[in-house]
C-alpha cells in the first residue's frame, strides 16, 4: 500500500488495535513460568522462574516457584539448596517453608520436614499450597492426619482443576495409586481440557492394571498438548500389555481403597 493510500484509510485504521511488541519482563517472565507448570512443563518453568529473578531477586514467588519445580522434577538436594538460599531472604515465607518441608520429607529427612511444615503453618500459611505441602510431609511420615491436610487444602479452592491435580501427583509419588487415580477423576470433571490431567489420569489407570483406558487417555492428552506425552517405560508397558501388569493393577485397586 503506497504513502498516499495510507493517507487515505487513515481514519478507518485508527480504530484497529494496533500489535504492540511484547514486553519480556518480569511479569512475562511470572505468567510465562505460570502456565508452563500448569501445562506440566516443570524444566520450562524453572527457566521462566529463573529470568523473573533476574529482573527482581526479590520476588519471594519466583523463589518458591524454582524450589517447587525442582521438587517436581525430583530434584529434592538441588530444591534443598535452593530453599536454603532463598530463606535467607524470605526467613518468614510461608510457602517457601512449606517447599523446603517437603523437599526434606521426599529426601527421607522426616523429622526436619515436620519442623518447616510446623513453620509455614505457624507463618499463617492459609494457602491451599501450605496445606497440601503439609499433606505430602505428613504422608511421608505415614500419618493418618495428611488426609485433613488435604481435604483443607481443597475446601480452600474446591473448584480449582490445578489443586486437584497437585494433589493426585502427590498421591501418585507416595505410590497411593487408588486415591491419586480418583482425584485426577475429579480433576478432569472440572475440565477435561487440560492435557496435563488426562496424562495424569493415565498415569494411575496404568497404575492399577488399567492398560486400556490408560492408552486411551495418554493419546486424549497427546491430542490436547502433543508435548504432553507419558514416559518412554510408561509406552513399553503400554505395549506389553502383560497380563502381570494387570494382576499387580488389581492388587493395587484392592489393596488402596
Amino acid at each position: 500500500m503506497s504513502r498516499f493510500n495510507n493517507l487515505e484509510f487513515g481514519d478507518q485504521l485508527e480504530g484497529q488495535p494496533l500489535h504492540r511488541p511484547v514486553v519480556k519482563d518480569e511479569h512475562y517472565y511470572m505468567d510465562d513460568a505460570r502456565t508452563a507448570f500448569g501445562q506440566g512443563h516443570f524444566e520450562h518453568a524453572l527457566r521462566a522462574y529463573a529470568k523473573v529473578l533476574e529482573f527482581n531477586a526479590k520476588n519471594a514467588a519466583a523463589w518458591t516457584g524454582q524450589v517447587r519445580m525442582l521438587i517436581e522434577l525430583k530434584e529434592f538436594s538441588e530444591a534443598k539448596l535452593w530453599a536454603d538460599k532463598a530463606l535467607e531472604s524470605f526467613p518468614n515465607e510461608p510457602e517457601l517453608l512449606a517447599a523446603k518441608g517437603v523437599a526434606l520429607a521426599r529426601s527421607g529427612d522426616l523429622k526436619a520436614a515436620l519442623v518447616f511444615s510446623d513453620a509455614a503453618v505457624e507463618a499463617r500459611g492459609e494457602t491451599p499450597y501450605v496445606w497440601l505441602a503439609r499433606g505430602d510431609v505428613l504422608l511421608a511420615r505415614e500419618e493418618k492426619r495428611a488426609d485433613f491436610c488435604f481435604e483443607k487444602a481443597l475446601t480452600l479452592a474446591p473448584r480449582d482443576w490445578f489443586l486437584h491435580w497437585l494433589n493426585s501427583r502427590v498421591y501418585y509419588f507416595y505410590k497411593k495409586f487408588s486415591r491419586a487415580f480418583k482425584l485426577a477423576q475429579q480433576a478432569l470433571a472440572l475440565d477435561a481440557g487440560q492435557a496435563v490431567l488426562w496424562l495424569q489420569y493415565g498415569r494411575c489407570q496404568l497404575a492399577l492394571g488399567l492398560i486400556d483406558p490408560a492408552s486411551n487417555s495418554f493419546e486424549q492428552a497427546r491430542q490436547l498438548d502433543p508435548q504432553c506425552l507419558p514416559t518412554e517405560a510408561e509406552m513399553s508397558q503400554i505395549s506389553d500389555g502383560g497380563l502381570w501388569l494387570r494382576l499387580c493393577g488389581r492388587w493395587r485397586q484392592l489393596f488402596q481403597k
